[in-house]
């Protein structure tokens, strides 16, 4: 018996059907997210004073808008990848941002998702190996997913602007 495919409708991640729940919070198949969790596992018993876990976080809640995901998820996720891609923040700092946020606003706008997801997902994350090699996939998916939102740039840097000197 052939086993049947979900989609990730997030990223189009084509996975074994395991008959996950999907997430309250973002718009990924439950098989996808039991990746997500996988790795955040792996990012937050990662030691790194830096927090790659926030980068991880905010790639996947990028990557997984949409449905049924607040609009603040979106938001303080596309802020979180710009202040890394473009300004060098750590995921500390960025942290720190959010908090921030969190404390200053009270509605965001709805941010419609990129017709194209990025190329990378947290399968590729994933798969690279542990340590150096996946701290360095998990910038590069900073990367493409920041990438992969071009539409919504000037709304997320005018967002920003508070936080940058």
């Amino acid at each position: 018996m052939k086993q049947s495919i979900v989609k990730c409708p997030g990223c189009g991640l084509l996975l074994p059907n395991q008959y996950f729940a999907e997430p309250a919070r973002f718009h990924a198949s439950g098989e996808c997210n039991e990746l997500y969790n996988q790795l955040s596992f792996y990012t937050t018993s990662h030691g790194n004073p830096e927090f790659i876990h926030q980068l991880a976080l905010d790639c996947y809640g990028a990557q997984h808008s949409g449905g049924f995901t607040k609009s603040i998820t979106t938001a303080f996720s596309l802020i979180g990848l710009y202040l890394v891609e473009e300004h060098g923040f750590t995921g500390k700092q960025v942290q720190q941002v959010h908090m921030t946020l969190g404390r200053s606003q009270s509605s965001w706008p709805e941010l419609a998702p990129p017709k194209t997801s990025a190329p990378i997902t947290v399968q590729d994350v994933l798969n690279a190996e542990a340590g150096e090699a996946r701290d360095a996939m998990i910038r590069t998916w900073v990367s493409a997913v920041w990438a992969s939102w071009a539409h919504a740039h000037d709304w997320v840097k005018e967002a920003a602007k508070p936080f940058i000197q």
